[in-house]
């Protein structure tokens, strides 16, 4: 079943970016971390919808991590530390659904101090396992245990989010 479709993923994005820029108004930059492919997308999306209405500079981050096995791999984000210091940082992916996913996220950001550390999700999902709190939410949804949520931004003609069994 589409939960949304382009246009209405399109508006999200725009009211989180007015969200963004309204709870950051006096930043002179914000990081965009996205998380994995999904994420780093939709990280891409809000910063072309903050860039039409702000001057505010964008970093683009990406962070990279196994999401069915955290501990697997190393936790890796593509900024120096010196270059997330004092800064605003924003978490992205699509979904937020257990996360576990989140959670592991913040690792390598655990070794620098930002000024400030929120999350930003297309989709929030009330399963939460770990002790995560999404600041910026496109869409909230109740769902089963057995529903997935698939969320597909890899062009705007076929942009969607699905929610199936």
């Amino acid at each position: 079943m589409k939960i949304l479709d382009a246009r209405k993923i399109s508006q999200k994005i725009n009211r989180l970016a007015i969200e963004i820029l309204e709870n950051n108004y006096n930043e002179s930059g914000i990081i965009l971390a996205g998380i994995n492919k999904n994420g780093t997308r939709f990280a891409d999306l809000l910063e072309t919808a903050i860039v039409k209405k702000s001057s505010i500079k964008i970093t683009r981050a990406a962070i990279e991590l196994s999401p069915a096995n955290p501990l697997s791999t190393p936790i890796t984000i593509n900024l120096s530390p010196s270059e997330i210091k004092n800064k605003v940082v924003i978490i992205v992916d699509d979904v937020a659904n257990t996360g576990r996913t989140i959670f592991y996220a913040f690792e390598p950001l655990m070794r620098v101090m930002p000024k400030k550390l929120e999350v930003a999700v297309l989709v929030d999902r009330k399963h939460k396992s770990f002790p995560i709190k999404v600041d910026y939410v496109g869409l909230s949804l109740a769902t089963t245990l057995n529903e997935n949520i698939k969320v597909n931004l890899k062009t705007p003609a076929t942009q969607s989010v699905l929610l199936s069994e």
